[in-house]
């Protein structure tokens, strides 16, 4: 696919007109990465703004033992930077992103972008709905660490990150929780014994949606 499509497939830019896209195209470029790239540090200064075309991604934090903090994956179509303000010339990492699948990155020269773009109120509803939404999984973040038991946390991530469950090995998903492997077991057995979910060949599917939201839902 050319840039050009690849931007109009985009649903971030949904709003642009033929002309509109051109200009995007003319400040872009499309890299690929490996798996296990990092593609940027926390806390670092970036100039191009970063959209997710295929593949996967992951955010997360080390703490000061040098752990890492497992905050949330990144899907396809997807905008990769992380957005706090519209008034800035480059963009700053709240966390560290790894590609954890062979990915393609749409990359924007963001000065060009915001002179092109923002500042002529273009794009800029998109912008603030990306921070509500990088709001919303921040909150998301806390309900889970503080506020959920193990039950709510495997019920979560099996409601919302369903592929990525079946494709994670047991124990990674463990870690991601911060739970035991065998409290991990015992939960997907509980949930199955009632009848929210099925296990076949190792693969969750989801029976009963509505029951298994509440599960989580209600704490929050």
């Amino acid at each position: 696919m050319s840039i050009r499509e690849i931007i109009s497939s985009i649903d971030f830019f949904s709003s642009l007109n033929e002309e509109q896209i051109d200009l995007l195209s003319s400040i872009s470029m499309i890299h690929s990465y490996p798996k296990n790239y990092i593609l940027h540090y926390e806390r670092e200064n970036n100039k191009n703004l970063l959209f997710l075309v295929d593949g996967l991604a992951k955010a997360y934090k080390i703490d000061k033992h040098q752990n890492e903090i497992f905050l949330y994956y990144i899907h396809k179509n997807t905008l990769l930077s992380e957005i706090s303000n519209l008034n800035t010339k480059t963009l700053v990492s709240f966390s560290n992103i790894e590609i954890i699948e062979n990915s393609n990155i749409l990359s924007i020269n963001y000065q060009k972008f915001n002179e092109f773009f923002l500042k002529k109120n273009i794009l800029c509803l998109e912008f603030t709905n990306e921070i509500i939404k990088h709001s919303y999984k921040l909150q998301n973040i806390i309900n889970k660490e503080f506020i959920f038991d193990s039950v709510a946390k495997v019920s979560m991530m099996i409601a919302t990150d369903l592929d990525i469950f079946n494709k994670l090995k047991r124990q990674d998903i463990s870690l991601i929780l911060h739970i035991q492997p065998s409290t991990l077991s015992r939960v997907l057995n509980r949930l199955k014994r009632n009848k929210i979910i099925d296990i076949s060949h190792g693969k969750i599917t989801i029976t009963d949606l509505v029951a298994l939201e509440d599960i989580y839902k209600g704490l929050v």
